[in-house]
């Protein structure tokens, strides 16, 4: 975490605990003087005692709406992608990220029923599966149960190269894990590559696109956004990774409070275009466990859906 996110985080945390002891110590002498006999209603009427009470409502309204309510709206996200090394075909890919598996299951069921209907040539996991051990059968099972017309394709995050190392994640998921591995993708006789890499790997980054011809569309999968500025002159289209869930809680017109990215708030979430290059910073399906905040509030998990077709396609 960055001194700036530490910073904003500390504000946050100062204001929403400031709101709440201001109104504990309101109600608190509100009762005192009820017990007393003493006519003191009015102090709960005036104007920035209102204001107050307000804003702590408004604080529990949308803590149960990020619990209970978008944590398990999954958006899916359409994204067409045109390019001129296609010409007489169409690559369906399908993203996810962050799923985060706990003992209770939360929308791994939603989740295979949305990616099957889409009906992709190809899904992507950029990382991070679990958040306990005890979650591996749900996450195999869920996993299993996506269909890919040409491939399944994952890449470790952070969790798995932290704490998950020793798991078997996706034997007989039909999933296939890429660390500086390139995989190249055909349909139609035309062929597009996918590149993956740990992201306890960084240094295997360039070396991992030599192989892959310049006239190809290349895609490139990584946990972090953290090597999008030094993608250079390699043949790298599009650039799928995920990591700061759009910040989990973010605020109206100000965005993700923290990201826990290298760039903080730069590459928050959503499509950008560095270079020739376009990042896609996919806001996961999950949440972190304990201490995290158990929500989502205006950063609704997500499906991120590229259709790579011809440029001239209508």
């Amino acid at each position: 975490m960055t001194t700036q996110e530490i910073i904003a985080l500390l504000i946050f945390l100062l204001v929403a605990a400031s709101i709440y002891f201001l109104e504990a110590a309101v109600l608190t002498f509100f009762a005192v003087a009820r017990l007393k006999h003493k006519r003191r209603t009015r102090i709960l009427l005036k104007k920035p005692i209102l204001v107050l009470h307000f804003l702590a409502l408004l604080g529990i309204i949308c803590f149960l709406y990020g619990h209970f309510v978008e944590l398990y709206r999954i958006q899916v996200t359409t994204i067409p992608i045109r390019t001129d090394k296609l010409s007489q075909t169409t690559f369906r890919i399908v993203q996810i990220s962050d799923l985060h598996c706990d003992k209770k299951m939360r929308n791994e069921k939603r989740l295979i029923e949305m990616i099957n209907h889409l009906q992709p040539d190809v899904i992507v996991f950029t990382g991070d599966a679990l958040n306990t051990a005890a979650a591996l059968p749900t996450f195999k099972e869920t996993f299993k149960n996506l269909n890919a017309s040409l491939a399944k394709l994952a890449v470790r995050g952070n969790f798995e190269t932290r704490s998950r190392n020793d798991l078997d994640l996706y034997s007989g998921t039909g999933f296939e894990l890429l660390n500086a591995k390139t995989v190249p993708i055909t349909k139609n006789g035309q062929t597009i590559y996918i590149s993956g890499l740990s992201c306890d790997n960084p240094s295997a980054f360039k070396a991992l696109f030599r192989p892959v011809p310049k006239e190809n569309f290349s895609v490139f999968l990584y946990h972090f956004s953290d090597l999008i500025e030094s993608v250079g002159d390699l043949n790298l289209d599009l650039y799928l990774c995920g990591h700061t869930h759009g910040g989990q809680v973010a605020l109206p017109l100000y965005g993700a409070v923290i990201t826990l990215s290298k760039f903080r708030k730069k590459y928050e979430a959503g499509m950008y275009t560095v270079g020739g290059t376009v990042l896609y910073v996919n806001r996961g399906i999950g949440i972190e466990p304990l201490p995290a905040p158990q929500v989502r509030f205006c950063a609704r998990p997500e499906i991120t859906v590229f259709d790579i077709m011809p440029e001239a396609s209508n």
